[in-house]
């Protein structure tokens, strides 16, 4: 288990070249990184003790974490976390490419819920300094998007609907602030609602926990409609703006003229 010596609660930066832009880069996450006691959380959570390569998980995660901040699309673009004097303002050591390489190929779904639980408990410390919605009522956003990717020995990376080799994840984000409240992997030919039920009922039992007292509503598109959903939302006292879709018949019909009132009602 290690610890930071650094502390960035104070940030000041300078410059007097006219064509940069004030940006303060990697500090602003590195602080938050100490705030919420990240490194330790992943090193107390993410249990790959005894395995080789599985020693000091926290470092290895915030590295590929920054990494991804960082601009990195690949392992080996974690390098550049070595540039200049970034490593002087990150609060953990950089691990190197090989290192990360041989930790990650050591995750099995266990290891994958563990990095869930760290998720979960940082936003519970993030919204219990402030960031919370409290007592406010809260809109979520229920979404799945394409994520393509290279190569063909990527697990679960098949061809779906947009024809792109890929996966095809769920994301719950909060609608005023836009940060990620949930995700869960899944191969690129899953139908969008998927695991959406399991989905939404570890969501809300999560920002539960991490102190959202308020009502909540959850808003999705056309492609989550389902009855499994919306009893499952009702079971949970979650509102549900779900959109839904119209039949072609029924969409013509509602757009033939006002003698058709009755069926755009009953849509």
């Amino acid at each position: 288990m290690s610890s930071s010596s650094r502390a960035l609660d104070h940030i000041g930066v300078m410059f007097d070249e006219p064509s940069l832009v004030a940006d303060a880069g990697l500090l602003l996450p590195a602080t938050l990184v100490i705030r919420l006691g990240l490194e330790r959380l992943i090193n107390e959570t993410v249990s790959l003790a005894g395995r080789i390569g599985g020693a000091h998980a926290g470092r290895k995660v915030l590295t590929l974490v920054f990494a991804i901040l960082a601009g990195a699309s690949h392992i080996d673009q974690a390098d550049r976390l070595c540039a200049g004097a970034t490593r002087r303002v990150l609060p953990f050591r950089v691990m190197a490419p090989s290192t990360l390489g041989i930790f990650l190929r050591l995750f099995t779904f266990g290891h994958v819920r563990q990095l869930e639980a760290v998720t979960a408990e940082a936003l519970r410390r993030a919204w219990g300094l402030g960031s919370g919605p409290g007592s406010k009522a809260m809109t979520i956003d229920l979404d799945s998007t394409i994520v393509p990717v290279h190569g063909y020995k990527k697990g679960g990376a098949v061809y779906g609907y947009t024809r792109h080799l890929g996966y095809h994840p769920l994301l719950a984000t909060r609608a005023d602030t836009g940060e990620v409240l949930h995700a869960r992997l899944r191969k690129g030919s899953a139908n969008t609602q998927r695991g959406a039920k399991r989905f939404v009922e570890e969501l809300v039992a999560r920002v539960r926990r991490c102190g959202a007292q308020g009502p909540l509503s959850l808003r999705a598109d056309s492609g989550f409609y389902s009855s499994e959903l919306m009893r499952t939302c009702d079971r949970l006292g979650v509102a549900y703006p779900i959109t839904r879709r119209v039949a072609p018949r029924r969409r013509a019909r509602g757009a033939s003229g006002p003698g058709e009132s009755a069926d755009r009602a009953e849509l």
